[in-house]
């Protein structure tokens, strides 16, 4: 960060309100003087100050005063990117580094069927969380549940700690859950050791309060598990979409997981398809500038996308995500096999990682455009 004190009224008008803001809550769970909300109905999912009494919405008494915390937390201010590749891999990105920097690309499941059953793509996820708790690399995890008995498909941020908690939160949603909340409910645990399971958008957080050096949040989150994303969905997709055109009430809705369309099982066995066409017009504000697919961020970042329907497309970027995840398959927990078993994922990665830095504005800082990639 430059040495000019940026604080929320920056963030306010540079990134909250330009379409920026991805909704990630980084700033709400770095704010030292708990001034700072979430919104997440109606489509918004944006962070507002809280001191109703204080100027207006982009105003903050402790900004005034010179505090810097939310916008050192904001994986989107100014040079977010060249900052954090600099600070993880200790370089800027190449050209051709369209997914981002990354040491190896894998194809991995869990071994625990179990895990498989119940996660996306092989279990993956669940199994590096299960691993880290088991082992005591970690304390706690930060993932999104299904809100109350999961019959209105609401994602919503919490914390797991143990294996029937991991295996509660496994599965994909494609509507937003700010993972990075759950936070304080970790901290109130106990909880010094912290993995974040987190979109694109959210797996930048970690790295960029630590190269800001954002404080005691940024130390305690220790392990960075990112999905690859291209969007998500507003809730209103439920209504206006899969129940007014298909009849598939979301309370009746078992799984649901895009594969080139929205696939969608029910819970009396029924499968139905739709095309990812007609979801767009659902398509969460915060995702329509974010130019990050592959969690370019994450100490590892997976994806389901290939020929694969039990594999996770698997993406290790930093050191401690090799040695997690060859300890996990060296005691048996993964089954690993080299990523070009399946070119066209590696390919389809690339393509919609390239597609997707389409969207960050001409208004906003160059480098994740990647000059010289068209």
């Amino acid at each position: 960060m430059p040495p000019e004190k940026f604080s929320w009224k920056h963030l306010y008008s540079e990134i909250v309100t330009t379409g920026l803001c991805t909704g990630c809550a980084g700033c709400v769970i770095a704010c030292p003087h708990d001034v700072l909300g979430y919104r997440d109905d109606q489509g918004i999912y944006k962070p507002f100050q809280t001191e109703s009494d204080y100027g207006g919405a982009g105003d903050c008494s402790h900004g005034d005063k010179a505090c810097t915390s939310c916008t050192r937390a904001c994986p989107r201010f100014r040079a977010w990117e060249p900052e954090i590749d600099e600070f993880m891999f200790g370089r800027l990105r190449e050209a051709e580094e369209v997914a981002g920097i990354s040491k190896d690309i894998v194809l991995a499941k869990a071994t625990d069927p179990v895990l498989r059953e119940v996660g996306q793509d092989g279990g993956l996820v669940s199994a590096i969380l299960l691993y880290a708790l088991e082992h005591d690399l970690i304390d706690a995890a930060l993932v999104s549940y299904l809100e109350g008995d999961g019959s209105t498909w609401k994602a919503v941020p919490g914390v797991a700690r143990t294996k029937e908690e991991i295996i509660a939160s496994a599965g994909s949603r494609y509507t937003y859950s700010a993972n990075t909340l759950a936070y304080f409910d970790a901290i109130e645990g106990g909880a010094e050791r912290i993995a974040l399971v987190g979109m694109s958008c959210q797996s930048s957080v970690p790295p960029v309060m630590k190269q800001r050096k954002a404080g005691k949040v940024a130390r305690r989150l220790s392990l960075n598990i990112g999905l690859l994303c291209s969007k998500t969905f507003d809730d209103a997709i439920f209504e206006e979409l899969l129940d007014a055109e298909y009849g598939l009430k979301r309370a009746e809705i078992k799984k649901m997981n895009i594969k080139g369309r929205l696939q969608v099982w029910m819970k009396n066995g029924d499968y139905h398809e739709v095309p990812l066409k007609e979801c767009h017009a659902f398509t969460r504000e915060g995702c329509k500038m974010c130019p990050d697919f592959a969690a370019e961020h994450a100490d590892i970042s997976t994806g389901g996308i290939g020929a694969f329907n039990d594999w996770t497309l698997t993406v290790v970027r930093t050191d401690i995500g090799r040695e997690l995840m060859d300890s996990m398959e060296r005691d048996g927990w993964i089954e690993v096999r080299p990523g070009d078993d399946d070119p066209g994922a590696i390919e389809l990665m690339h393509k919609l990682a390239k597609k997707q830095r389409a969207r960050w504005p001409e208004f906003a800082i160059a480098a994740p455009r990647l000059v010289g990639t068209e």
